[in-house]
């Protein structure tokens, strides 16, 4: 993975940043992610990180909640507020924002490294912050050679997947894409549920990862009745 020229070095994360817990939102390293924000603490979180040189904020999932919980409805709301979240997000640049009429942030994040939560700090008007321990991950945001993947299977079942569920895509750019971006790509925009979501973003390299894309894309495909196969045509 190659990085890009405004993206910040090991040495200059920055330790204490913001979190965004999402459910069912998956941001990689190299990863382009889109936001629309608009609660007041969000806003204020977003403009708090355009404020810093490194424009950082920390995407992370809530965890599901225990249906056999029986906590009052007074605790209840407060989790619902402030929810339990994974140890292990993604911190993702600022590279674009604009500015809407009704008082809402777009932007997008880049994806830059991936980090465990080592603590979490007060609360600033409203957002959540941690701070973060990127050294598990400095992997992220090294030069690496190609990944061995199974290509064929994964372009196989992507085409099967694409098919059954009547996803228009260019093929000759499919394929022409390379595996670490391929990958990425489909982590982040294929119907995964949170818990899918949140093994994709710990996957220890791109190769587990891309097993792990097609195994779920072919229980998806075999759970609808389709071909589990994965020939290309």
């Amino acid at each position: 993975m190659s990085r890009g020229p405004f993206d910040p070095g090991f040495e200059d994360l920055p330790r204490v940043i913001p979190v965004f817990p999402l459910t069912g939102i998956l941001l990689l390293p190299q990863g382009k992610l889109p936001l629309n924000i608009f609660e007041p603490r969000y806003l204020a979180m977003v403009r708090d990180a355009l404020a810093d040189e490194q424009r950082i904020i920390g995407m992370v999932q809530p965890r599901l909640p225990d249906p056999d919980d029986n906590r009052g409805a007074a605790d209840m709301a407060a989790m619902m507020d402030q929810p339990e979240i994974y140890t292990t997000g993604c911190a993702g640049r600022i590279s674009a924002f604009s500015e809407s009429d009704d008082g809402r942030y777009m932007l997008t994040l880049s994806g830059i490294c991936r980090f465990d939560i080592a603590e979490e700090m007060t609360l600033r008007d409203g957002y959540r912050r941690v701070l973060a321990d990127y050294h598990r991950f400095r992997g992220d945001l090294s030069t690496q050679a190609e990944s061995e993947i199974d290509r064929d299977r994964l372009l196989g079942v992507v085409r099967q997947y694409f098919r059954q569920q009547n996803i228009k895509a260019s093929w000759e750019t499919v394929e022409a894409t390379p595996n670490d971006r391929l990958v990425t790509s489909l982590a982040m925009t294929c119907p995964f549920g949170p818990n899918e979501r949140q093994a994709l973003l710990e996957a220890d390299d791109l190769t587990a990862r891309a097993e792990m894309v097609i195994t779920l894309l072919e229980m998806a495909l075999l759970g609808s009745g389709g071909d589990g196969g994965s020939s290309i045509n």
